[in-house]
């Protein structure tokens, strides 16, 4: 059972994180210091680096635990699945899913502008890039682990996760200049987009 300690502690992160994502997508993120973070949930600098390293980990902290849904949510998908559609079905439901997720740390309207300002800031999006390389991998271990190929000689597992990312990123920029910023409108726009891959990605590797 959580402790009230342990409650506290979890206000107080969830206050810097909602306050730091305020900020940023309100001045800019790189207008806005850890000291103005801090000073908007009246803690110190000293409290902000308990709960995160920097700037960079508050930003990306929603996103990196949706990036975590995600993954275990393509582990769990059906083994009768092929890969891409394994991949679709875990994004798309994903994006129904995320209200409560991220509305049980932050806002999910304020979630949805700091996506659209990573977009928007060079130095969010290069990060964005590199996250979003490292957690393409993982996809691709567990992709080559329930399809019984070896990711070390079989291409298939990176290159349709590659294609799946491409397809992503399409769908981020899309949304991300458009005037509908809602889930629904970047729910819709990722299965539209993912639903044009071809049929050699996109069928079942064991039935060959």
């Amino acid at each position: 059972m959580e402790t009230l300690r342990e409650r506290k502690k979890q206000r107080t992160r969830d206050a810097l994180l909602r306050a730091a994502l305020e900020l940023f997508t309100t001045r800019g993120y790189e207008a806005t210091t850890v000291d103005d973070i801090a000073a908007a949930v009246d803690v110190s600098q000293r409290t902000f680096f308990r709960y995160f390293a920097s700037k960079e980990e508050a930003a990306f902290a929603v996103q990196e635990m949706t990036e975590a849904h995600f993954v275990e949510a393509v582990r769990a998908r059906p083994p009768h699945e092929a890969p891409m559609q394994a991949l679709r079905q875990a994004v798309i439901e994903g994006w129904d899913g995320l209200s409560e997720a991220v509305s049980a740390v932050v806002p999910v309207e304020l979630y949805l502008r700091m996506y659209r300002l990573i977009e928007s800031t060079p130095v969010l999006l290069a990060a964005h890039l590199r996250r979003s390389m490292e957690v393409e991998e993982r996809i691709a271990r567990i992709l080559a682990e329930r399809e019984g190929v070896d990711v070390r000689t079989d291409p298939r597992p990176r290159l349709v996760v590659a294609v799946f990312a491409g397809v992503i990123r399409v769908t981020e920029r899309q949304w991300s200049t458009g005037e509908d910023m809602g889930v629904a409108a970047i729910r819709e726009l990722t299965a539209r987009y993912l639903d044009q891959v071809g049929p050699s990605l996109a069928e079942d590797w064991r039935a060959r």
